[in-house]
């Protein structure tokens, strides 16, 4: 698999939003959105408004993290304004097969996420249902948390699994991902990198973006 990258807009300037995601148009494969319920994890952001607003903006196909309860009733909805990729949560999702399938009907990319204390095992049977396995990196809900090591395991056991269900699904982390933290990632199998404040907090998101895919390039060897 290719290394993609995918800056996060949570710890870009919400009042430049458009300015933030054309500085990193030119070197990133996704802007990664975070949407926050403010239920299912103890933060509020952005929602499906602001989502088809960037949609007419922004240069980068967007990747829709949608941490909220309810992702049943809602995520559809995102595919349909046309965000790429659209990740729901195992933990809250009730009808995940439903949904997915539903994301992909609407034409997106179908991703689920999976939080640090849960295994992944339980869900190797969706796979056929996905496009992309979302590994957390960090309790969700903040961003510029640090990097949670012990979900390295788990992503090397995500990637075994995937290998053995023989399609091409990516395998992404999010969390903490920073140039310190980006290798161990590659190395334990993810493909798809989201950073937020790596990227955003840097004095030129675009050279730190570029920075990391070369970081996890070396490291896993693509």
């Amino acid at each position: 698999m290719t290394v993609q990258i995918a800056p996060s807009i949570l710890a870009a300037d919400f009042a430049r939003l458009t300015d933030e995601a054309a500085a990193v148009a030119a070197v990133a494969d996704w802007l990664h959105v975070d949407v926050m319920d403010g239920h299912f994890v103890p933060n509020l952001t952005i929602g499906l408004p602001v989502v088809e607003a960037l949609l007419k903006h922004a240069d980068l196909p967007l990747d829709c993290h949608l941490m909220i309860e309810d992702p049943d009733r809602w995520a559809p909805g995102y595919a349909e304004a046309g965000a790429r990729n659209v990740t729901i949560h195992a933990e809250a999702a009730r009808g995940p097969v439903r949904t997915l399938r539903a994301i992909r009907a609407a034409g997106a990319r179908a991703g689920l996420g999976i939080n640090p204390a849960t295994p992944v095992e339980p869900y190797a049977d969706l796979l056929p249902e996905i496009d992309m396995l979302l590994l957390m990196t960090v309790e969700p809900g903040y961003g510029g948390q640090p990097f949670l090591d012990l979900v390295l395991p788990k992503v090397r056991r995500a990637r075994k699994l995937i290998a053995g269900h023989g399609t091409a699904i990516w395998l992404q982390v999010d969390g903490g991902v920073s140039e310190e933290t980006i290798g161990r990632c590659a190395e334990a199998g993810a493909d798809v990198f989201v950073a937020g404040s790596a990227v955003y907090s840097a004095d030129d998101p675009a050279a730190a973006v570029r920075s990391l895919r070369s970081l996890a390039e070396r490291a896993s060897g693509r």
